[in-house]
């Protein structure tokens, strides 16, 4: 059994648990569930944003711990003040060392959220709404195009857009209508091996009235430099910050160098 498998088997009994503990219409009934969402698409499209997406992680299965001391509001603060387009935060707790309280906290940003998880269950999309997200991940590699179409309907209904994760040419079939955003993770989740080239060589497969982000292992802003002109629209960054003592100058530091490239 490889990584992704076992965390969605660990993550279908994590749902199992989530209904009987907070059933559907206790969901309903939290405050974060009626406000008004933002529109990542709508950020990502402002040439006058980053297009980074920036992403709070703890650890992951593949690098272990990446910082633990690091504050949520504190760094996803900073992201938003200094450019970010969207916010990523993980809420996996057995893997990736995240929470839904995590997710609650950086809600203190006027900007579009992410919730960083592996959705298998429409349970996990209404729970997103109910904390604060504007955004799910859709991941290809542990869904089937069928399952992506009625989650990613079902998201749209609740007022929420969805990110569709692809890795390699067969996963193209899961776009659908109703996955206007796709990324391509040049991370395997399988093996979690990384290839940057990934991207740039399903980008011109993708169909062209999508909008591409670049996810994983990007160090640099020279990458971001060769995605763009591929057409790609976003960047998901997380571990080349957080792996820092502080993410917050990371970040700045960054996203400086990126504005003095690109004028």
């Amino acid at each position: 059994m490889n990584i992704l498998e076992k965390i969605i088997e660990h993550k279908k009994v994590e749902v199992a648990v989530a209904k009987q503990q907070q059933p559907a219409g206790l969901l309903q009934q939290l405050p974060g569930f009626s406000r008004q969402t933002y529109s990542l698409k709508q950020f990502l499209l402002d040439e006058t944003k980053t297009g980074i997406i920036a992403e709070f992680k703890r650890q992951s299965p593949s690098k272990g711990m990446i910082n633990d001391t690091a504050d949520v509001v504190a760094v996803t603060k900073a992201y938003a003040e200094y450019g970010a387009s969207c916010l990523s935060v993980l809420t996996d707790g057995k893997f990736f060392g995240g929470s839904n309280e995590d997710l609650q906290k950086a809600r203190v940003n006027n900007i579009p959220i992410l919730r960083k998880e592996f959705i298998i269950d429409e349970y996990q999309v209404l729970e997103a709404k109910a904390i604060g997200a504007d955004v799910i991940l859709l991941i290809a590699a542990c869904l089937s195009p069928e399952r992506v179409k009625e989650l990613a309907v079902y998201a749209k209904k609740l007022g929420l857009e969805v990110l569709l994760e692809i890795h390699n040419e067969d996963e193209l079939q899961h776009i659908c209508e109703d996955t206007e955003i796709v990324g391509v993770n040049n991370r395997d989740l399988r093996t979690f091996t990384v290839d940057i080239n990934r991207s740039i060589e399903l980008s011109k497969k993708i169909p062209g009235d999508k909008i591409k982000i670049a996810e994983s292992g990007i160090h640099d802003v020279e990458t971001i430099s060769i995605f763009k002109n591929a057409g790609f629209k976003g960047f998901l960054i997380g571990e080349n910050f957080m792996k820092q003592p502080d993410p917050t100058i990371a970040f700045a530091a960054f996203v400086k160098l990126l504005k003095a490239k690109v004028s």
